[in-house]
């Protein structure tokens, strides 16, 4: 059994009890880590402060990521309440309902800004705000998608901020690995989240997972979340700079 007692995660990104990055600060919150739960804004406030209620010894932080004052602010509370951090999740994606539904060619330019910023850059912003805090080393984590590397209906430039994601965790692992801190990104399957809401005909992905995945299903965000705990432990140490596929077998499938 993986313990976790006496560490202190942060995890960036929770929506509501469906959101992956729920399923993971339960997992890590079991094997008894400290957790600090960021909540974008004031709508997902009380969300956050429902759910981390749920969990012993739980707080919750306010933090836009796509604003560096907030990133700042946050990792200064932080500091104050936990004085150290050992593990950072970071679930955060976003691109404006245009550049999802609309050909991808017809993306406009303010749109990709908006959604490699929040969805790529945020992660490097967050790692060096986690960085000084990361006295003894520690884990990096965030999510991808498999729209990263093949091309999915309807989504489009998210796929292309999410090749940009993982293309920074091989950067950012390399950036860190002499402070001993690991960078790691698991690439889930197709889940019905608050965020998958927004691609367009989202149920025939999850069809098509079920028809061709070995496993003939679609991943739980409770597996993700074990996977999560296991990337965040000392029985992952030697790795960093990798993406983990959680998607019940999909991406080694042709045919």
């Amino acid at each position: 059994m993986i313990d976790l007692k006496g560490k202190v995660a942060v995890v960036f990104g929770l929506a509501n009890k469906r959101s992956i990055a729920w399923a993971i600060a339960q997992k890590l919150s079991e094997a008894g880590a400290s957790l600090a739960i960021c909540y974008q804004n004031e709508r997902l406030q009380r969300d956050a402060e429902e759910l981390a209620a749920d969990l012993p010894d739980a707080k919750t932080f306010r933090c836009d990521v796509s604003l560096d004052a907030d990133i700042d602010a946050v990792f200064e509370q932080l500091k104050t309440t936990y004085g150290k951090l050992d593990i950072v999740v970071h679930s955060v994606a976003f691109a404006p309902a245009d550049a999802i539904k609309n050909d991808f060619l017809l993306t406009a330019r303010e749109d990709f800004r908006v959604a490699l910023d929040v969805s790529a850059y945020s992660l490097i912003a967050v790692a060096r705000g986690a960085a000084p805090l990361m006295t003894e080393g520690g884990s990096i984590l965030t999510l991808t998608y498999y729209g990263s590397d093949k091309v999915f209906p309807n989504y489009n430039v998210m796929g292309v901020a999410k090749a940009a994601l993982e293309s920074s965790v091989r950067y950012l692992a390399a950036s860190l690995g002499s402070k001993k801190i690991r960078v790691n990104a698991i690439s889930a399957g197709p889940i019905k989240t608050l965020a998958a809401r927004g691609i367009g005909d989202f149920s025939k992905i999850l069809n098509a997972v079920e028809e061709r995945a070995p496993l003939h299903r679609n991943v739980d965000a409770l597996e993700v979340g074990n996977t999560a705990l296991f990337l965040s432990s000392d029985l992952a140490s030697g790795i960093t700079g990798e993406v983990t596929f959680v998607d019940c077998g999909y991406n080694v499938t042709g045919l």
